[in-house]
């Protein structure tokens, strides 16, 4: 898809100075967000994306930041962008989590940050809620096991790591189902001093409790929520592959 892009001088004016510093900005944090960019050579923004901030398009708005499509020399990367009102002082934290999932290969790349910006591979797809709704037809089963398999060898890595991704009960936001690569989003929240609950979050919110639990079943039949409970409860008590694999034995995966 080709994206059209406006230049970042223009975002000190409205409407899109909202973007960059929303919720609400003075003109001097505008421009010292705009020389901020110009550091990290970000050039141009793209307004897609499924959010909306007013009557501009986003590619997504959390409580610390809001994200959108941005070019970077020649190359197309996601920007994160600190909000105002955040109560993060910098993106600095969120920037070191990164790097740790990334370390095992879970997340979109990081590539750059500064105080008020994060800059990270772009991953063009769909949010998993609007995909398995847009799932349908021949090879619909294969394609769902294929991706919750690849989801949840990323948490199984997470887990191993020590490190627990916090909102993975709500796999909407937090899953993004590329044509090239599906993967986890959104380590704001992440944590590793807390005891790592990335497969089990998953799992019960592909399998057990959610409306996306109810649409899975109808692609393929899964086992009785009791055999799945059991093989979780045996792999939250040991982390182990085996445990993992059993796991996914019973969600025929």
């Amino acid at each position: 898809m080709t994206h059209s892009f406006i230049s970042i001088k223009k975002f000190s004016e409205e409407p899109y100075s909202k973007i960059l510093g929303y919720p609400n900005a003075t003109n001097h944090q505008i421009k010292a967000r705009i020389k901020e960019l110009e550091k990290l050579k970000v050039k141009s923004i793209c307004l897609t994306g499924p959010t909306l901030i007013g009557n501009l398009e986003i590619l997504g708005k959390g409580y610390v930041g809001v994200v959108v499509l941005v070019k970077r020399g020649n190359k197309e990367v996601a920007l994160k962008i600190r909000r105002t009102d955040s109560q993060r002082e910098n993106m600095k934290k969120e920037s070191v989590l990164l790097k740790l999932v990334n370390s095992v290969n879970v997340g979109p790349k990081i590539i750059d940050v500064s105080k008020n910006f994060l800059v990270m591979e772009y991953i063009e797809g769909e949010k998993f809620s609007d995909w398995i709704e847009m799932l349908n037809g021949k090879g619909s089963a294969k394609k769902l096991k294929t991706t919750i398999k690849n989801i949840l060898e990323d948490c199984y890595r997470l887990d191993q790591i020590g490190f627990d991704h916090g909102e993975l009960s709500n796999i909407s936001k937090h899953v993004i189902v590329g044509n090239n690569k599906t993967t986890l989003i959104d380590f704001e929240s992440g944590s590793k001093e807390r005891r790592p609950s990335n497969v089990t979050s998953i799992t019960q919110a592909f399998f057990i409790g959610s409306g996306i639990a109810k649409q899975a079943q109808k692609i393929y039949k899964n086992s009785s929520k009791e055999k799945i409970i059991l093989a979780l409860k045996n792999y939250k008590q040991d982390k182990t592959r085996e445990n993992f694999e059993k796991l996914l034995k019973v969600l025929k995966l």
